[in-house]
Order: C-alpha cells, then structure tokens, then sequence
C-alpha cells in the first residue's frame, strides 16, 4: 500500500476526496485518512451512525475518520496487526506532528505541504514540521489568487532552519470563489462533482493524479476524467 500525505493546517479535505475520486475511477482501492483535529470528514462525508472512530464509503472511496494510526484502523476492521491494509493508495490529511510520526510517514511516500498564504496556515503548517529529526522530501500545493514569486519566497523564507527540502515542482490552485462554491454545493448534495470546476482547478488535481499514478496510467486516466467531467 502506498502512502500519499497532505499537511498542513491549510483545509484540504475536498482537494483529497477530489483526488481519491479520480483514483477509485482508476479501479484503485483508495483510503483516505482524516487524521486532522478538526476531523472535516465527519462533517461532509455522508455516514448512517457516526462514532468517535469509523469507517465509511463514500463514492466507492473508504473513509477512516478519528484514528491515530494504521493499526487501529486494522483493529476496528477486524484485521490482524501484523497484514497488510486491502488498500492500493492510503491518501493522509495530516495537521499535527503526531500525525507524521505516528502514520510513520518518510521519503519513500509522496508527501504534500497545503498550504494558503495567510499567517496562520504558514505558520501553524509549519509548526507541525518543527520537530523532524531528519530532512522530509516535500511537493508544495499553494493555494492562491496571485501565484507569485514573493509568496514563494516568503513560504522559503518562513521555512528556513526546518527539516525540510522541498521537491522543485509547485502546484497552484487558484484561489477563486466559484470552485469554493461548486465545493459547496457538491457537499450539500453528498456528490464529488468535477464538471463546475475551474480549469485551473481540474488541471491541478490531475498534475497530482500523474504524480501518483505510473507514467503508463496516464493515457486511461485523462480518458477516466473527462467521463467523470460529464458525471458518467
């Protein structure tokens, strides 16, 4: 099983489940994790009977909410310590340093820091980073209206000192209202709809899936996304 890690305290939940939803079309089995404080999941992902911890499907994704680690994921579906998760892709929103340690998360994983650039999501993202005791391999996701070169530097700037070397590549989302609207309206009716998104948007979230994905995957899953565009 393969681990892709969020962090951040940037909210990131939608952009997995977004993510997710493109594999699972892929025929990967996918879980995604809310390891957050917050625990967003709980709130937009459709569950019968909530508990403090549980797992749920939600457009043929499994959602784990309200577990500190693999192994009581294991417990809770009734697998011994010791197997392996019946999962292809285990994708992680992490926003705590407890997350990274304890969801044992290293360089063999692709790992992604979200992050806005208002001063508590850099900050308070970062912080998360402070106590690695060795150097993590990271891709930047920033969210933005501007995309500038000032922006950057001030993230490199901030993170100066930290545990951190951070891959070449950036990802840009724009930071526009009409895809936070589309989000929204999508999470009313219980739906991961891709056809309102922005370009820029839909472009971003398949940048990451290549990322992901192997190089000959490519070619099935832009042919996959266009049907999920027209809700196939």
């Amino acid at each position: 099983m393969r681990k892709i890690s969020f962090i951040g305290c940037y909210d990131k939940i939608d952009l997995i489940l977004y993510i997710a939803r493109i594999l699972v079309a892929m025929d990967k089995r996918v879980l995604v994790v809310d390891s957050t404080i917050n625990q967003k999941a709980k709130y937009i992902v459709p569950v019968i009977k909530p508990t403090k911890a549980y797992v749920t499907e939600f457009e043929k994704i499994d959602v784990a909410v309200g577990f500190n680690n693999f192994n009581e994921i294991k417990e809770y579906l009734g697998m011994p310590i010791h197997a392996e998760l019946p999962y292809d892709i285990a994708i992680l929103d992490i926003d705590s340093y407890e997350g990274v340690t304890n969801f044992s998360i290293n360089n063999e994983d692709r790992n992604y820091f979200v992050t806005g650039f208002d001063l508590y999501s850099l900050k308070k993202g970062l912080e998360i980073l402070s106590g690695l005791t060795s150097v993590l391999n990271l891709t930047k996701v920033l969210f933005s209206k501007n995309a500038s070169r000032e922006e950057d530097d001030y993230l490199n700037f901030l993170a100066l000192g930290y545990k951190i070397t951070w891959n070449e590549e950036i990802i840009y989302f724009p930071f526009e209202v009409g895809d936070q609207s589309v989000i929204n309206e999508n999470q009313r009716v219980s739906k991961i709809k891709f056809k309102k998104l922005s370009e820029q948007y839909k472009e971003a979230l398949i940048y990451i899936v290549e990322q992901i994905l192997n190089q000959d995957e490519y070619a099935k899953m832009k042919k996959i996304f266009k049907q999920l565009e027209r809700g196939v």
